[in-house]
């Protein structure tokens, strides 16, 4: 989680073993789930970002089976058509009176009300319920930056 681009190798030495048993043991955690990707965190305002948006939606209540997996087609398909790289979480949770929570990172203001126009399409959220708070990415004033570094230091104790 500190350094996703080390090597094999690298975390053998580190750890005391071989490594392939570093490779085993990393291709059994991917395979099982627990490892799904290798990614990088950039720095969201020097990509052009303006706006990190957390938005509490409430979700209809009683999805038939058939309703919930239009809902994820529905979803997966804005995602991947409309938005590849606004939308990076969007999950059913608990809190507030809400049931729904979406991430999202955005160039202006008018790209997230656009974001919120487009929910409407989306016959599983509550539209005319929703609550935001929204983060300006380029404040000189921040008090933790987005980082893995610190929950990698809770796991490993």
């Amino acid at each position: 989680m500190k350094n996703s681009r080390r090597s094999d190798r690298e975390l053998a030495k580190t750890l005391k073993v071989s490594q392939p048993t570093v490779t085993r043991i990393r291709n059994k955690l991917e395979r099982e789930g627990y490892l799904k990707e290798y990614t990088v965190i950039p720095d969201f305002a020097k990509l052009g970002f303006q706006i990190a948006a957390f938005t509490l939606v409430k979700l209809r209540e009683n999805l038939t089976e058939e309703e919930l997996k239009k809902a994820q087609q529905i979803t997966l398909k804005d995602m991947a058509e409309k938005a590849p790289n606004e939308i990076v979480l969007f999950n059913r949770g608990m809190g507030g009176g809400y049931t729904g929570v979406l991430v999202s990172f955005h160039k202006s203001y008018s790209d997230f009300t656009a974001l919120l126009r487009r929910m409407n399409e989306y016959s599983f959220v509550n539209t005319s319920d929703t609550l935001s708070f929204l983060v300006n990415l380029n404040d000189e004033i921040q008090y933790r930056n987005f980082t893995l570094s610190t929950l990698a230091k809770y796991i490993s104790g």
